[in-house]
């Protein structure tokens, strides 16, 4: 049909779509309201196939033509290695299965328009993918396999089903067993391969590293921060002077390097974000903790609009794999400037808490601050000082501050017991390291216990999370919160029936699940051999966390004002909320800067959350 003529009835066949008065119509009933004869039926499909390929209308199970918003959503194609695969699509509970049949190309993770028909059986809804509306594979990474005048690269994602053909010439002398980065020119069709070009021979597939570099460019994280970045890093000072700290306390900082605080970590951390104080003081008597929690000053050195901020933002995250960490800042900042090192002078922001007997934070300040810290602590030796006291081996060597340890664990257990009060639920699964030999192949798997320590500095920064996010909150400006939907009440109600076969319930109030409910049946699991089955369980049903502008509340923590405020090293919400605290301490959140918060942080809580899963994924793999 010719171009211009095909363009006029498609705009005919839309304006009579569009009318309110208008009910999907079967083919022949189309071209009897059209006055359009038996003859040139095979016409109007034309247009009409037309216009479903464009996304523009859609059509049901039983022939019927309409809108396309009436027949299909947009969602997001999750493949399986058997053929068929599902649809993540908002308005619906669950994923919606797509039979092999009817996947249209869609490879996994592509975003795709679908309609929705009734599964066989009618058992559930299915799914037909009737067009790709983003490719999510440009590049893909797998191992090549030579054959003759042309060769194939086998995915490492399972997940895609075709191998790629690779052309003769076009392989950069790739052999079989070579690991390799390929780039797809052709996404292929229902009886054909994708096709590609190899762009980067990662090694052979039993060279030490290949497999960590292969994930790394399988999730198309960033190595090498670029030569601007560098450049913008390296102006950043490797020291604060004297001249440097009185002109900030000149600002209006406040001077805290008098104050005695600690650092506690993994023996191996590099990049010390956040530090601790406490003292405790008897009022009216009762005891009162004068708790700080003192964050690395990132966005005095990272400016908005410069270089490093667009690198922060565009990695979103620090990722952590197996032998290596892919930094979000340069190590120049991260480990330098911004690691808050013993001894030395460095610019803060702190939340100052007092903590009363109840565990309530019964007042707070938020300030820029300068401070120093006076020891760097372990997990390792904080949690002996606190199980073994004056017999622990490392005593000793910090006796000085072993009473600051003590009221440190005071503080942290009532913040604890108030928490669980309220109902937060804490999933205790141990966290493993895996060690490597000089080649690079893992020698031993390590679980990281969660001591004592550990639990105070969690403890800690969850209090200055909650703080943080409620003192923003009651501002009312714009901010970056940490969200914890509630669970769907059908998963959870699936859930309850799955744990009935252990002898166990789930209360719901007025439909909805309380996370005190979940912290009850957690606490009747533990110690029994179904314990990690049903903790696992209970977290699967429950929702992903995210960022969004809107403080909608954390279910899992039992709180209603959450945020991250403690990691702007390695986290760019972090990093972006400090610039606005910052300017709200100045006084310099006037309405322009409000309206620019306004526009760019949904994209920022977006963004941040899909880096993030991006990240959880490549370490988990």
């Amino acid at each position: 049909m010719e171009e211009n003529l095909m363009k006029e009835r498609k705009e005919t066949l839309l304006a009579l779509m569009n009318e309110e008065s208008y009910v999907p119509m079967k083919l022949k009933e189309l071209a009897i309201l059209l006055d359009i004869p038996k003859s040139r039926r095979e016409e109007l499909k034309e247009v009409l196939d037309a216009l479903i390929a464009d996304g523009k209308a859609g059509v049901s199970k039983k022939g019927k033509y309409g809108k396309a918003e009436l027949f299909s959503r947009t969602g997001v194609f999750t493949a399986n290695p058997r053929g068929f695969g599902f649809v993540t699509a908002e308005g619906f509970l669950e994923d919606l299965f797509v039979a092999p049949d009817n996947t249209g190309g869609a490879m996994d993770g592509d975003t795709v328009q679908i309609i929705i028909e009734e599964g066989r059986g009618k058992r559930r809804m299915e799914a037909v993918v009737i067009k790709i509306l983003k490719r999510a594979n440009e590049t893909m990474v797998g191992l090549y396999e030579r054959n003759r005048r042309y060769g194939f690269v086998i995915p490492d994602n399972p997940r895609i089903t075709s191998d790629i053909f690779i052309p003769e010439g076009k392989d950069m002398g790739a052999v079989s067993g070579h690991k390799v980065l390929v780039r797809l020119t052709s996404y292929g069709g229902k009886n054909k391969n994708p096709e590609g070009e190899v762009k980067e021979i990662l090694g052979h597939i039993n060279d030490p590293g290949v497999d960590v570099l292969s994930v790394i460019r399988a999730y198309g994280l960033p190595e090498e921060f670029p030569e601007e970045v560098m450049k913008e890093a390296a102006k950043a000072p490797e020291s604060l002077s004297e001249a440097m700290v009185e002109k900030e306390l000149q600002n209006g900082r406040t001077d805290l390097r008098h104050v005695p605080m600690v650092t506690i970590d993994g023996e191996d951390a590099k990049d010390l974000d956040d530090a601790v104080s406490i003292s405790k003081e008897i009022v009216d008597g009762e005891a009162v903790y004068h708790l700080g929690v003192h964050i690395a000053d990132v966005t005095h050195y990272v400016k908005e609009g410069k270089a490093l901020d667009a690198e922060a933002k565009k990695r979103g995250t620090s990722v952590y794999l197996v032998d290596r960490v892919i930094p979000m800042l340069p190590h120049r900042l991260s480990n330098g400037i911004c690691s808050l090192n013993a001894g030395e002078d460095r610019l803060a922001l702190s939340c100052l808490m007092d903590i009363d007997e109840k565990g309530h934070v019964a007042s707070h300040k938020i300030c820029e601050s300068v401070i120093r810290v006076d020891r760097r602590m372990t997990y390792t030796a904080v949690n002996e000082i606190l199980t073994d006291g004056e017999a622990g081996g490392c005593f000793s060597e910090y006796r000085e501050f072993a009473p600051m340890f003590f009221e440190m664990n005071e503080a942290a257990e009532l913040l604890r017991a108030r928490r669980r009060a309220r109902g937060a639920v804490d999933f205790d699964f141990a966290e493993c390291k895996i060690l490597l030999d000089e080649k690079g192949r893992p020698k031993a798997i390590k679980p990281r216990q969660r001591n004592a320590a550990t639990r105070l500095i969690e403890d800690f920064m969850l209090a200055a999370n909650e703080t943080v996010a409620e003192e923003y909150f009651w501002q009312q400006v714009p901010f970056l919160y940490r969200t914890h939907e509630k669970p769907d009440e059908e998963k959870s109600r699936r859930f309850a029936s799955l744990i009935g076969s252990f002898g166990y319930s789930l209360h719901f109030i007025n439909g909805e699940l309380h996370p005190k409910e979940l912290q009850k049946l957690l606490d009747k699991a533990a110690g029994k051999p179904e314990e990690p089955l049903i903790s696992r369980m209970a977290l699967r049903s429950m929702k992903q966390a995210k960022y969004t502008v809107s403080c909608d509340g954390h279910f899992g923590l039992a709180a209603s004002y959450y945020t991250h405020f403690t990691s702007p090293i390695r986290r760019y919400p972090d990093l972006q909320i400090h610039r606005i605290i910052k300017e709200n301490l100045h006084g310099e959140l006037g309405k322009k800067r409000i309206a620019h918060y306004e526009k760019i942080l949904p994209d920022t809580a977006a963004w941040s959350s899909a880096r993030e899963r991006l990240a959880e994924e490549a370490e988990r793999e």
